[in-house]
């Protein structure tokens, strides 16, 4: 590992240098590359300057305790050696941390796709409630949300929405909330106070960007047809919602929730990049399955995650065994807690891994 930190830092030093020479500034494409990179290994190396700082101060207070004859002072040494371990320790530990690859995916804009599954109505109302807590989720954070596709039941349902979130780190964020989300609770129209048990499965892609996934025109069926909102009202009289087929695999996408044809093509397209790249993505991770297994769980669109018991007033997310004794502020968009767990237990997976 140490070896690994030096020609890091020796990198770091480069780049110092490198980001500040005129002839390097002046190509602003060139520059830009070397500052994020010098950004993105900075933590590195400001955590291994403080590990040799501390590795440094304890071997002079070792040096210092087999020379001390004064009774106090050794205590004083003793307890000063005992902090530096616990420190260079825990730098340490939190170097092997920010050497773990990153997902090159993290830092991108997400897409979410919400479809009720088993349990009617019921789950077209949670399938709802799910969107509306990503939405919450995604205001608290300051990102922006676009709409891309969503139809409605009469009863202000959803069978089926997708959206994208924009913002910084977005992916990250949502990228354990793929698979099947249940709930039980009593519906509204249960008269006699029973408890239904509904499904929703949600999937998470992470924004394609053009350079990744070429799509060639001749492999598309694009067809058009009136936008409509629940029970099937016309939003509008012409057909300016988008329904792209990809032949080749036979994946299908729509969009009808921009005011144009075109704004609905763009995002439709968007969309169809997306999926094929998640797609590819999964294709090759199924080829590294031994790696798959550090972590929590990112996309089975069938394993069931989570479950949202509202009798009981709990959210049990099933990966990682953990609960939280808030559903009502839960569904209202905090969701940070179970992320966050989430976030750390795939961490400490890696890190098993690569200690054995």
């Amino acid at each position: 590992m140490f070896d690994k930190l030096e020609k890091i830092r020796t990198r770091y030093q480069y780049l110092t240098e490198q980001i500040s020479k005129s002839e390097v500034i002046a190509n602003n494409n060139e520059w830009k590359k070397l500052v994020k990179e010098h950004s993105n290994i900075k933590p590195v190396v400001e955590k291994y300057e403080q590990w040799k700082k501390v590795d440094a101060d304890l071997k002079d207070s070792l040096s210092l305790i087999d020379t001390e004859s004064d009774k106090d002072m050794i205590d004083l040494l003793h307890n000063e050696i005992k902090q530096l371990k616990e420190n260079k320790e825990n730098y340490e530990q939190e170097m092997k941390v920010l050497l773990l690859p990153t997902d090159p995916n993290d830092e991108k804009n997400v897409i979410v796709e919400i479809r009720a599954g088993a349990g009617g109505e019921e789950a077209a109302l949670f399938a709802a409630g799910l969107r509306r807590m990503y939405y919450m989720y995604a205001e608290k954070m300051r990102w922006k949300i676009e709409e891309i596709d969503v139809s409605e039941n009469e009863l202000g349902g959803v069978k089926e929405a997708s959206f994208m979130i924009v913002g910084n780190g977005a992916f990250s964020r949502f990228k354990f909330e793929g698979g099947v989300h249940r709930v039980q609770r009593v519906p509204e129209t249960e008269s006699q106070g029973r408890i239904h048990t509904s499904t929703v499965t949600v999937a998470v892609l992470p924004e394609a960007v053009d350079v990744e996934i070429d799509i060639n025109e001749k492999d598309l069926k694009i067809d058009t047809y009136r936008s409509s909102g629940a029970g099937g009202q016309h939003v509008n009289k012409t057909e300016s919602a988008i329904r792209i087929t990809h032949l080749p695999t036979g994946i299908v996408v729509n969009c009808q929730t921009q005011r144009s044809q075109i704004q609905n093509r763009e995002y439709a397209l968007q969309m169809l990049k997306s999926k094929l790249y998640d797609m590819y993505q999964t294709a090759a991770d199924k080829e590294y399955a031994s790696a798959r297994k550090t972590q929590v769980g990112t996309g089975d669109r069938s394993e069931r995650i989570r479950t949202y018991n509202f009798p009981q007033g709990r959210v049990t997310d099933h990966r990682i065994n953990f609960t939280i004794y808030s559903i009502d502020t839960f569904i209202n968009g905090d969701i940070d807690q179970m992320v966050e767990a989430l976030r750390i237990a795939d961490q400490t997976a890696k890190l098993q891994n690569t200690d054995n």
